[in-house]
């Protein structure tokens, strides 16, 4: 018997806010529960650490360059669903398919979502309370908390369901996306503590290629709205990188909590219904979020904690309870996972890999050995991060920032000289110290030059070495 889908993907839930991956600064009872219950991939990578472009990654199965979203503005963010894409695929395959909660890939004509027999989406990122969603037949608006309502619209639909068909549902969260805005529920939570902060949190940065000390996402970058309330007079740059610290990070746990909770509440659903037998639920962000490592928040660069998301899958009867898988696994491989699952054969434009096997505890003799990465918005106005690609395998990092954004869309046209970094992630999980240049290294970084050039070539993409001509 085929199974039921229900997908969750999350906006910026990273890594070390999941108890379920050893959290130190908080519990996900739903989440953990899931991994529990089923499989933790260890070493899941997104391809392009920004939001609609690792929207049409999961869609369609196909790197940026590929899918047409390699940015957040222009012409590239009127995202083609015309294009194959899975809940398509299902929907022909005699799955009932339906998306709720964020889109963030247009609105209107081509960009509107297709294959889902339902579909009510946030338009743009959404607001936190009394939301507004886009569907078919219009807008509609409801009153409360944007997860809560999300939860119920999906709720909802599945109640509405008559079983003689599997189903296949997204649900799609908006939370824990900053500004944050928790739920009154959870206003005073964490009030009076001190949430443990990383052990980078006061890097200088002074091992990094230039891109990393040019980059607006200090603590201090932090603006009155995350903050909602005046820093303190008196307090020296590490005391008010501290205060910030803790002001930030309270409100994204509190945004979390919400999260959690209505996982929760769907797994409930499942299970007194009796569909959790033969339901496949997967949870997952659309990319990693700095958590003040390195003193930062938000995400864009190649570093693991921006590049890193969280994927645990419940298989029931297929997956052991409690298992956990450390191959290199990449967004790309969600699309053509979900069509095996449903017995479809995923057409040669996915550029993944199906994860059946490793949830099965089988991994392919010729599973890969590094994950190919690639951001596009050169220097973007509000973050001022640099356009970067390369290659994380188990043991190592090679970071190129080729100085330009190869003319996509939302990239500045300033320019920088060519950079690269090289981490040694066994002797520097915290990625501190840029080994490129070092004598020591000169053999693993020609490898991984190589290594990268080829990932390049098998997945069409061009490398950007080269300045393109000015105009």
């Amino acid at each position: 018997m085929r199974p039921n889908i229900v997908l969750f993907m999350t906006d910026d839930h990273a890594v070390p806010a999941i108890g379920a991956y050893g959290s130190e600064i908080n519990r996900t009872p739903a989440v953990d529960r899931l991994a529990a219950e089923g499989m933790r991939f260890d070493n899941t990578f997104c391809t392009n650490a920004i939001c609609s472009p690792a929207r049409a990654t999961l869609l369609t199965g196909t790197y940026s360059h590929v899918n047409g979203m390699t940015s957040l503005e222009g012409p590239d963010h009127t995202f083609d669903a015309t294009q194959p894409s899975f809940p398509e695929m299902l929907r022909e395959a005699g799955y009932r398919t339906a998306i709720v909660g964020k889109w963030h890939l247009g609105h209107g004509g081509r960009s509107d979502p297709r294959g889902f027999d339902h579909w009510e989406i946030l338009p743009g990122h959404g607001v936190y309370n009394d939301p507004t969603f886009v569907t078919a037949d219009g807008e509609r608006t409801y009153p409360g908390y944007v997860t809560d309502v999300i939860t119920d619209l999906a709720l909802n639909w599945l109640d509405g369901q008559e079983r003689d068909r599997p189903f296949a549902l997204l649900v799609q969260h908006k939370a824990p996306h900053r500004h944050f805005e928790p739920a009154e529920r959870h206003r005073n939570l964490y009030a009076g503590e001190d949430i443990p902060a990383p052990a980078t949190l006061h890097d200088d940065l002074s091992e990094r290629a230039s891109a990393a000390a040019e980059a607006r996402l200090r603590m201090a970058d932090l603006v009155p709205e995350d903050l909602k309330e005046a820093v303190p007079e008196g307090l020296s740059e590490a005391e008010e990188r501290e205060w910030r610290y803790q002001r930030y990070i309270k409100d994204y746990l509190r945004v979390v909590a919400a999260l959690d909770e209505n996982v929760g509440r769907v797994l409930h659903y499942l299970a007194v219904s009796g569909l959790a037998g033969n339901t496949v639920v997967a949870y997952t962000s659309d990319h990693g979020f700095f958590l003040g490592e390195h003193g930062w928040f938000d995400k864009r660069f190649m570093y693991d904690p921006s590049m890193r998301i969280p994927l645990v899958m419940r298989w029931p009867g297929v997956v052991a309870p409690g298992s956990v898988n450390d191959d290199l696994v990449a967004n790309v491989d969600f699309a053509p996972t979900l069509l095996d699952l449903a017995g479809v054969e995923p057409p040669e434009r996915m550029q993944g890999r199906s994860l059946v096997p490793l949830l099965r505890g089988e991994t392919p003799d010729d599973w890969r050995s590094g994950v190919y990465y690639r951001y596009y918005m050169h220097l973007d106005h509000d973050h001022n991060v640099q356009a970067c690609y390369g290659i994380r395998t188990r043991t190592h990092k090679l970071i190129h920032y080729p100085g330009h954004g190869s003319g996509a869309s939302g990239a500045s046209a300033e320019r920088r000289e060519p950079e690269w970094e090289l981490f040694d992630l066994v002797r520097d999980p915290d990625e501190l110290h840029n080994r490129y240049g070092d004598p020591e290294y000169a053999a693993v970084a020609e490898e991984l030059t190589e290594q990268l050039a080829r990932l390049q070539r098998s997945y069409g993409d061009t490398p950007a070495g080269a300045l393109p001509a000015r105009e």
